[in-house]
């Protein structure tokens, strides 16, 4: 059974500039664990199928505009019927005529109402950006995060086959860190995974013979970046006189991350190799792949061996 995320309300609040128009007294923390945003306008004329409580709701123009058309009767019984159904928390974004009686029965059923600046859209694009990254699932890899030439690539492998002095060479190149030694990757989307740092060790990097040091403040705040895309993985390995290496680059490897399928390539590891410049020309390789050009299938096809493409 995959782990359920929560995300505090009053970090949303404060990420989003949201100003509190009441706030339950509680000594527990308000959670939020559902992603998806909820616009109540059928629950306001009494329908309620498929509504969850557990979800954030968002009242616009549109459900305002309805709700400032009902008498006071109509209004306080509408109000009172979706609020009494605990819904985590109410965002309006528009000014409206009844925030007295909405403070009212948000107390009454301990409902923290919330106002933002923003206009809707904005604010549930905003929103749904946020529970999407906050409430993702996600997964701990042991490697280095950099990002090459605006690509995020993982440099993965065993401990001492010298990713973060890679990393380092890399950074010395103009490229930007986001993570050392343990990468945070979340899947925000079917098509999107995002990699950052834990914050307690975000821009700090570890070289063996030399200890901690601070990236951002040795080479500046442009050499250091808090989270990035994941779209390639590169597995450093020690060289092995046995093993068999991809010397033409026809296949398209792939490795499994949180169940989605990310290009990759694997890099021997040898005396004299200079992994950095390597790295760099793998990631202009990938991106090349990624808009349909293939120098290996290129090469095959002006040499006539189109047939053993296939």
């Amino acid at each position: 059974m995959s782990h359920k995320y929560t995300v505090p309300l009053k970090k949303l609040i404060r990420d989003l500039d949201l100003k509190i128009v009441y706030y339950p007294q509680t000594d527990e923390e308000i959670l939020v664990s559902h992603a998806e945003l909820m616009r109540p306008g059928l629950a306001f004329t009494g329908f309620f199928e498929g509504f969850v409580p557990a979800r954030i709701n968002m009242i616009g123009r549109t459900e305002l505009a309805y709700l400032e058309t009902l008498s006071q009767e109509e209004l306080r019984r509408s109000l009172e019927e979706f609020l009494s159904r605990c819904p985590k928390a109410v965002i309006t974004t528009q000014e409206y005529s009844f925030r007295s009686l909405f403070m009212e029965l948000a107390e009454k059923y301990s409902v923290p109402l919330l106002q933002s600046p923003e206009n809707t859209s904005h604010m549930a694009a905003q929103l749904n950006a946020k529970l999407s990254l906050e409430l993702a699932p996600r997964t701990t890899v042991h490697g280095v995060l950099m990002e090459i030439y605006g690509e995020g690539v993982l440099l993965t492998g065993d401990s001492g086959v010298g990713k973060s002095e890679t990393a380092l060479e890399l950074l010395k190149r103009g490229h930007r860190l986001i993570a050392d030694d343990a990468v945070e990757v979340r899947r925000v989307s079917n098509t999107t995974l995002v990699g950052s740092a834990p914050d307690n060790i975000r821009h700090y990097m570890e070289l063996r013979g030399v200890g901690i040091i601070n990236v951002s403040r040795l080479f500046g705040v442009g050499s250091v970046k808090n989270t990035a895309n994941v779209n390639f993985v590169i597995q450093l390995e020690p060289y092995d006189r046995n093993k068999v290496y991809d010397r033409i680059g026809l296949e398209e490897e792939t490795t499994d991350v949180l169940g989605m399928r990310v290009p990759a390539a694997t890099i021997p590891v040898q005396t004299g190799r200079n992994l950095a410049v390597i790295i760099e020309v793998a990631t202009m390789n990938y991106r090349q792949r990624a808009m349909g050009n293939n120098s290996a299938r290129e090469l095959m096809e002006h040499l006539g061996l189109t047939d053993d493409i296939e």
